[in-house]
C-alpha cells in the first residue's frame, strides 16, 4: 500500500500522528508486497484499490463491469496475494487506531487539571463532587456497584494467537515512534524491525489447520489475564482511590472489589459435547496454575524493593515471629535461603514464595503451604502493617497494596467459572432418576405445576434419589458427574471457583428446581439439623426467546414463592442472578422488538423480585456484533434502566471483543475505566432518578412499534418459504462452519433447521455479506406503522428521540447498523441464490426496508445523512469501504466457483481456503465478526 492510502485518515490536526502511523505502516506493507511478489503484485493491488475508490465515488455501471472483469481475470496466485494484501492492511490500520486511542488517553492525562477526558474515573468523581454529592453518599454508591465481565468461547474470534502476538509487537514498536529522544539511528532500527514484523505477518498463516480444542480456548482466554488484566485491574482501583482522595481528602476510603472477570470457557457445555466434567476440572487447574505463577512472579519482584535492614529500621515483632514459624515448618532448598538475616522482608518473601509453590501439593503439611488466598492475604497485610510501622508508606502503597488487591480479585481460582447446560438435559436425567426410584413413571410428561410440586417436595426431603446399585444411562451419568465435579472443585480450588449454574432455554420454574435437586444429591444444597439451608451453587435462568422473556416474570414469581428455594438465596447475599439473551431474542423477533422486550422483562422481573425482597443481578448475554446486542462496554451499562442494577451487572465479553479490548494494556485500561465511570453514574442515577416526562406515553407508542416490527420481521424470516434457502446461498453461511474458530458446533443438535442455527453464525454470515440484516431489519416498518405520514406522529418520535434515552440509544444503534450495511455489495451476494426469482424478490424486500428505515431515521433525527451525529464513525466507514469492497467482490467470485465444485477435491479445498482468507479480511476491515 502506498502513501495515498492515508486519505482514509485525513481530518483534523489532532489525527496527524494517526495519519503518520498509517502512512508508515502502509508504506512498509508496500515494500513487503514488492519484496515478496514483485512490482507486478504491488501494481495490481494499487489498480484494484484505485478502481474500488473510483466506484465508491461514482457508481459507474461501466466501471463496475470492468472491475468485476478484472476480479474474474486474476490468476489463483494473484487472487490469493491480493486478498492477503488487503486483509493485512486492515490489520495494520486497526493497530494504528488502537495505538491512537492510547495516545489520546495519555494526552488527556498530561493536561489533567485543564481538561478531563470524558468517561474517565476522575471525570465522573469530579462531576459528582461538583454536584454536591457528599462523601458518605459517594461511599454508599461505591459499595453498591458491581460488575463481572465474563469471557466466552463463542466462535467469533477469527484471529490466531500467533497473529495476535505479532500485532502486539508491532503496536509496541509503533508506539515507540512517539518517543521524542529517538535518534535517527534508533528510528531507522525501529523501521527495520517493523519491516521484519510485517514480513513475518505476511509469511504467517492466518488460518488454523484444525478447530481449537476446549483447552486451547481456555489457554487463549488466560492469555488476557496473563498479559494485561492481572496488572490493569489493580491499577484501575488505585486510580479510583487517588481520585476519591483528591476530591474528598478528609475521608478514609474503602474500595470493595466491585469489578471482576469470570469465564464460560471450559464450563459452557450447552451444545458442546467436548466440555465434559474432566475438561471443567482441567480448566480450573489451568486457572489456578496461572494465578499462583503470577503471585510467585510478584513476590520475586518484591524482593528487589524490600531490602529494608533491621540495622536501620524496626519491623513489627509479629513479622519476626512469623518468620520463625515458617522456619520450623518449611524446608527451603539451600540456594533459596536468604543470606542476609538483617533483611527480614526478603526472608519472609522467600518463605511465602515456597508456600505458593507448595499450594497445589497434597503431600505438604498445612503450615508449609497456603491452603487458601486468605492465608496469603494475612501475610501480605502483616508486611503492609510492618512497613507502615517504620514509615515506608510509599513502598506499601505502591507494591503491597497492589498485590493485596490482586489476591482479593483473583484468589487462587483466578476467575469464577460459570457452568451452563440446556434445560432439556436436566429434564432427561431427572426423568430417568425418578423413574428408577418409582417416584414418577414419566416425569417429563408431567405438567409444569406437577413438576414444581414434586421437585419442591424432593428439595426438602433429606433422602437421596440415586443409588450406587443402579445403572444409569451415559447421558445421565455425565449430568451427575458435572455436579460431583463442582462439589469437588469447590473443596479443591475454593468455594468461589464455581458458584453459578446457567440454564439455557429456561421455560419454567421446574428448570431451576431440577438443578437444585440434582445439586442436593452431591451436597451443593443441603438442610442442616437446625433447619438452616446451605447452598453453594445457584441456578441462573437464561431467558432467550421473545416468548421466554414474556414468561420470565411469572416464572420468577413462582420460584421466589417456594420457601425451600427462597431460603437458598440467603447464601448469595440475597441476590438472584438472571441471564437475558440478546442473540436469540434478536434472531427470534428482530432487533427493535428484542430491545423493547428485554427492557420490559428487566423492569417486570425487578418488580417481582422486590415483592420478595430479593436483589437481582442481571447477566446480559451481549455479543460483539450489533445484531447480538454489541456496543461499547460503558454504553452497555448505561443502557440499563438504573433501577435494575441494584444487585450488580454481569456482561459477556466475546470473540473479537477480547482482542480489541484486552490485548493491549492501554486499551484494556481505557475500556475498564469507562465501564467504572458508567457504573458510578448508573449508581448515581439509581439514587437520583431522572424522570422522563410522558414516559408511559412513549412506552405505549414503543409497544405498538415493536409489535409491527416483529410481525414484519417474522413474515420474512419464518413465514417466507424461500428465505432460509436464500440465506444459505446468498451469504457465506456454509463456509463459516469450515472456519476453524471455535470448538463448539455452529448448529444445535447438528440439524439443518433454522431454529437450531446458533445466533453467532447467523449474524456472522449477514455481516460478511454486508447486509447486517439482524441489526436493523423491520425497524422501519415498525416506525412507519406509527408515523403513517402524520406530522404530529413524527413530532412524537422526534420528541422521544430527544428526551427518552432508551429510544435515542435504539435509534443510534440502528444508525450504526445502517451505516455499516451496504446494499450495493449485498446485491452481489444475492445473485448467488439458486432460485433467481425468489432471490431477487427477497433482496428487493430487504433493500426496500433498508431505504424505509434510513429515511425514517433521518426524519426522526433531523440529519441529512446516517451517522451525521457520529462523524468520526461515519467517516471511518466511508473511508474503509473502498478497501473492504475488493474483498467482498473476491469473496462472491470465490463462493460462486467453490459451490460448483466438490469441496473435498484438491481444487475445492484450495478455493475454500481462499474464501476463508476473505472472511478473515472482511472481519478485520469491518472490525466486526459475529
Amino acid at each position: 500500500m502506498t502513501e495515498t492510502t492515508i486519505e482514509a485518515t485525513q481530518g483534523s490536526s489532532s489525527h496527524q500522528l494517526l495519519r503518520r502511523d498509517v502512512r508508515f505502516l502502509g508504506n512498509i506493507l508496500g515494500e513487503v508486497l514488492i519484496h515478496q511478489g514483485g512490482q507486478q503484485l504491488f501494481n495490481l493491488e494499487e489498480q484494484i484499490r484505485e478502481m474500488s475508490k473510483t466506484l465508491r465515488a461514482s457508481s459507474d455501471p461501466k466501471l463496475l463491469q470492468e472491475f468485476k472483469k478484472l476480479i474474474r481475470s486474476l490468476s489463483p496466485e494473484d487472487r490469493h496475494n491480493v486478498v492477503r494484501a488487503f486483509a493485512i492492511y486492515f490489520q495494520l490500520v486497526n493497530i494504528a487506531e488502537q495505538n491512537h486511542r492510547i495516545r489520546r488517553k495519555r494526552d488527556y492525562d498530561r493536561s489533567t487539571g485543564e481538561k478531563l477526558q470524558p468517561g474517565s474515573i476522575e471525570n465522573i468523581v469530579a462531576d459528582l463532587h461538583q454536584k454536591g454529592i457528599p462523601a458518605d453518599e459517594m461511599q454508599d454508591m461505591i459499595k453498591a456497584i458491581s460488575l463481572e465481565l465474563v469471557m466466552t468461547a463463542h466462535p467469533t474470534e477469527a484471529t490466531r494467537r500467533v497473529v495476535l502476538d505479532i500485532h502486539q509487537r508491532i503496536a509496541e514498536d509503533v508506539m515507540k515512534l512517539d518517543h521524542p529522544a529517538l535518534t535517527n539511528r534508533e528510528r531507522e532500527q525501529l523501521r527495520e524491525k517493523l519491516v521484519s514484523e510485517v514480513l513475518t505477518l505476511w509469511q504467517t498463516d492466518e488460518l488454523r489447520d484444525r478447530k481449537p480444542t476446549v483447552l486451547d480456548e481456555v489457554r487463549n482466554g488466560l492469555y488476557y489475564f496473563d498479559e494485561t488484566l492481572f496488572d490493569v485491574l489493580p491499577e484501575l482501583y488505585q486510580e479510583l482511590e487517588r481520585c476519591l482522595g483528591k476530591y474528598y481528602p478528609d475521608v478514609e476510603w474503602t474500595i470493595p472489589s466491585f469489578l471482576r472477570f469470570g469465564s464460560w470457557i471450559g464450563g459452557d457445555r450447552d451444545g458442546n459435547p467436548s466440555v465434559t466434567a474432566k475438561v471443567t476440572w482441567e480448566t480450573l487447574t489451568l486457572h489456578r496454575q496461572l494465578a499462583l505463577k503470577k503471585y510467585e512472579e510478584q513476590l520475586s519482584e518484591l524482593m528487589n524493593h524490600l531490602s529494608f535492614s533491621t540495622n536501620i529500621v524496626e519491623v513489627l515483632p509479629e513479622l519476626l515471629e512469623s518468620i520463625e514459624t515458617d522456619k520450623q515448618h518449611i524446608q527451603l532448598k539451600s540456594e533459596d535461603v536468604w543470606r542476609n538475616d538483617k533483611e527480614p522482608y526478603r526472608i519472609k518473601l522467600t518463605y511465602m514464595a515456597e508456600k505458593i509453590a507448595n499450594a497445589q501439593s497434597h503431600g505438604k503439611s498445612a503450615k508449609a503451604k497456603y491452603a487458601s488466598p486468605d492465608e496469603l492475604l494475612e501475610d501480605l497485610r502483616l508486611i503492609d502493617r510492618s512497613l507502615r510501622n517504620h514509615y515506608a508508606d510509599y513502598t506499601a502503597n505502591i507494591y503491597i497494596r497492589k498485590l493485596i488487591r490482586q489476591v482479593e480479585l483473583f484468589g487462587f481460582h483466578l476467575a469464577g467459572l460459570d457452568v451452563r447446560q440446556h434445560s432439556k438435559e436436566h429434564e432427561s436425567a431427572m426423568n430417568e432418576i425418578l423413574g428408577k426410584m418409582n417416584i414418577a413413571s414419566s416425569y417429563a410428561s408431567l405438567s409444569e405445576e406437577e413438576k414444581v410440586k414434586l421437585l419442591s417436595g424432593l428439595l426438602t426431603d433429606p433422602r437421596p434419589l440415586m443409588s450406587s446399585y443402579m445403572e444409569y444411562s451415559e447421558s445421565t451419568m455425565e449430568v451427575i458427574s458435572v455436579y460431583k465435579a463442582i462439589k469437588a472443585a469447590q473443596a479443591e480450588f475454593g468455594p468461589k471457583c464455581i458458584t453459578t449454574y446457567l440454564i439455557s432455554m429456561t421455560q419454567g420454574a421446574s428448570d431451576l428446581l431440577e438443578v437444585m435437586v440434582l445439586g442436593k444429591e452431591v451436597g451443593l444444597y443441603r438442610r442442616e439439623a437446625d433447619g438452616t439451608v446451605r447452598c453453594t451453587l445457584q441456578p441462573s435462568p437464561l431467558f432467550e426467546t421473545i416468548d421466554d422473556l414474556h414468561a420470565a416474570p411469572a416464572i420468577m414469581e413462582t420460584i421466589f414463592s417456594i420457601p425451600a428455594y427462597r431460603e437458598s438465596i440467603s447464601d448469595f447475599n440475597n441476590v438472584q442472578e438472571i441471564m437475558l439473551g440478546y442473540s436469540d431474542s434478536n434472531k427470534d423477533g428482530g432487533v427493535l422488538t428484542a430491545n423493547w422486550e428485554l427492557r420490559v422483562a428487566l423492569k417486570e422481573i425487578t418488580k417481582t423480585a422486590k415483592r420478595y425482597d430479593v436483589k437481582l443481578k442481571f447477566f446480559h448475554g451481549r455479543g460483539g456484533a450489533l445484531g447480538r446486542g454489541g456496543m461499547p462496554l460503558n454504553r452497555s451499562i448505561l443502557a440499563q434502566p438504573p433501577e435494575t442494577i441494584g444487585g450488580g451487572i454481569k456482561i459477556t465479553e466475546q470473540g473479537e471483543v477480547l482482542s480489541s479490548r484486552y490485548a493491549l494494556k492501554g486499551i484494556a485500561y481505557r475500556s475498564l475505566e469507562q465501564a467504572t465511570s458508567a457504573l458510578i453514574l448508573s449508581a448515581y442515577l439509581a439514587k437520583n432518578p431522572q424522570d422522563t416526562d410522558n414516559e408511559s406515553e412513549y412506552e405505549t407508542i414503543m409497544r405498538s412499534i415493536s409489535e409491527q416490527s416483529q410481525s414484519k420481521y417474522q413474515d420474512l424470516i419464518f413465514r417466507d418459504p424461500d428465505f432460509y434457502a436464500f440465506f444459505k446461498e446468498a451469504t457465506p453461511l456454509p463456509e463459516v462452519g469450515e472456519l476453524n474458530i471455535g470448538s463448539r458446533p455452529s448448529k444445535r443438535k447438528g440439524s439443518d433447521r433454522f431454529e437450531d442455527l446458533r445466533a453467532i453464525p447467523w449474524v456472522f454470515a449477514w455481516t460478511q455479506s454486508r447486509y447486517l440484516l439482524p441489526a436493523w431489519y423491520a425497524a422501519g416498518s415498525g416506525l412507519q406503522k406509527f408515523y403513517q405520514g402524520n406530522p404530529d406522529n413524527l413530532r412524537s418520535l422526534q420528541t422521544m428521540y430527544q428526551n427518552w434515552s432508551f429510544f435515542s440509544s435504539t435509534i443510534d444503534n440502528l444508525q450504526m447498523a445502517l451505516g455499516k450495511a451496504d446494499m450495493l455489495i449485498a446485491q452481489e451476494y444475492s445473485q448467488m441464490a439458486n432460485n433467481t426469482e425468489a432471490g431477487q424478490r427477497i433482496f428487493e424486500q430487504i433493500r426496500s426496508e433498508y431505504e424505509l428505515t434510513s429515511q425514517l431515521i433521518l426524519q426522526i433525527t433531523g440529519q441529512k445523512e446516517i451517522l451525521d451525529n457520529q462523524t468520526v464513525i461515519q467517516e471511518s466507514i466511508k473511508l474503509r469501504n473502498p478497501y473492504v469492497d475488493p474483498l467482498s467482490f473476491l469473496q462472491v467470485q470465490l463462493l460462486s466457483e467453490l459451490r460448483s465444485l466438490d469441496k473435498s477435491s484438491e481444487e475445492g479445498a484450495k478455493l475454500l481456503r481462499e474464501v476463508l482468507l476473505t472472511i478473515n479480511g472482511i472481519a478485520a476491515g469491518l472490525r466486526n465478526t459475529g
